[in-house]
């Protein structure tokens, strides 16, 4: 008995040492730099990758260059556009090196909704800090703007406003939450509707989640963009390329100097102007729970729970997380495991998580599902090589 005591003690020692020597080798890319590898070297099929890459190419946006659409589409702007954007671009990320690239990856652009993914990171960072301890308590508790003192808007909480189930009701930097009208909001408008209860109804909403961005800046006490960049983007090694623009009209008072709060996206101009590189950075965070390095940057628990499909009745059946596109019924992501995610934009700009291939897929400026490109990378890994 004692023999077989000692037996298992030094298996399951052995499986500690290992497990601890696989997170060790884990791989993370420097600032300024990301390590490639062959396809083969990894087991994949070279050959089918370039397939792969190859259909990337051809599936270029038919979103127009100069950003003549945009009003057409969204509505009136509140803050700028590029003049002009890149072609479809992108890149590969498996097992920790970048197998494939393709297109200018440098070129800074809008990334549309792929920032409401980053305001979820946010807040992630609000929770391991302790600037919020529980999501289902009402944002009211802490944000006293006048933003949520109305009986409907005094119900909402954290949680509301990350899964779009808010229902919100008011006007942020002159956009109102209905979108009704179509100077507004283009070809986005929608038609006239009862408000149901917080908590109860999902409804994609930018007015919404910009309101949500505000109350992120008031619990923090600083600019979105500041706790971004000095809390994720500078501690994951991202250039200092991107941006974080604001709307023209979206200043507001914090203490008594004027601050920019920013959107959650580039229906109205603004948002998040990234490349790709830096997009690859941000998802390969996410596929590793939070943590880069040695250093837990969001919460593993808080990543878990974000990427756990809930909200209301009407949400997404495929799964919506905490601003974060999931696969739970298989049908998002066809030919990616169920517990694939993604953070998509407009144009279309997109990253698609798979845990299961140890896999980042970044493809911008594209038409039609992300998973039609991250699927045939997927058929690229050879069996038996995970």
């Amino acid at each position: 008995m004692k023999k077989l005591i000692t037996v298992c003690a030094v298996l399951v020692g052995a499986l500690v040492v290992t497990t601890a020597a696989q997170q060790s080798s884990t791989y993370y890319p420097p600032p300024g730099a990301w390590a490639k590898k062959s396809p083969a070297e990894l087991g994949m099929d070279p050959a089918k990758l370039k397939e792969a890459v190859d259909f990337a190419l051809t599936r270029e946006s038919s979103r127009e260059m100069d950003f003549s659409d945009q009003e057409r589409i969204f509505g009136t702007l509140l803050g700028s556009v590029p003049n002009i954007r890149a072609k479809t671009n992108g890149v590969v990320i498996y097992k920790g090196y970048v197998v494939a690239e393709f297109g200018d990856n440098t070129w800074v652009d809008p990334t549309y909704s792929v920032a409401k993914s980053m305001l979820s990171s946010v807040l992630g960072i609000a929770v391991r800090d302790g600037l919020i301890t529980n999501l289902n308590e009402p944002v009211s508790v802490k944000v006293k703007d006048g933003g949520y003192e109305s009986p409907r808007n005094a119900q909402i909480t954290w949680k509301h406003h990350l899964q779009q189930v808010s229902e919100w009701e008011g006007t942020m930097f002159g956009k109102p939450d209905n979108f009704i009208g179509h100077e507004a909001f283009g070809e986005g408008e929608m038609k006239p509707r009862e408000q149901m209860r917080p908590g109860t109804y999902y409804e994609y909403n930018n007015v919404r989640i910009n309101r949500f961005s505000l109350s992120l800046l008031r619990v923090f006490n600083k600019p979105v963009p500041d706790v971004f960049r000095d809390e994720i983007m500078n501690p994951i090694g991202a250039s200092n390329t991107w941006r974080w623009i604001p709307y023209h009209n979206s200043w507001v008072d914090l203490n008594g100097r004027k601050v920019a709060s920013v959107s959650g996206g580039t229906r109205w101009g603004g948002g998040v102007w990234i490349n790709a590189m830096d997009m690859a950075r941000f998802g390969y965070l996410w596929l590793r729970n939070g943590k880069w390095a040695d250093r837990q940057i969001i919460p593993a628990a808080y990543v878990k729970e974000a990427l756990t499909a809930g909200g209301a009745a009407n949400s997404p059946q495929n799964g919506y997380g905490y601003l974060w596109w999931l696969n739970t019924t298989g049908k998002a992501l066809p030919g990616l495991p169920t517990n694939a995610f993604s953070a998509n934009g407009a144009g279309s700009n997109t990253i698609t998580v798979s845990p299961d291939h140890d896999l980042v897929v970044v493809w911008r400026w594209h038409r039609g599902s992300a998973a039609d490109f991250a699927s045939r990378v997927v058929a690229a890994i050879k069996p038996g090589t995970m």
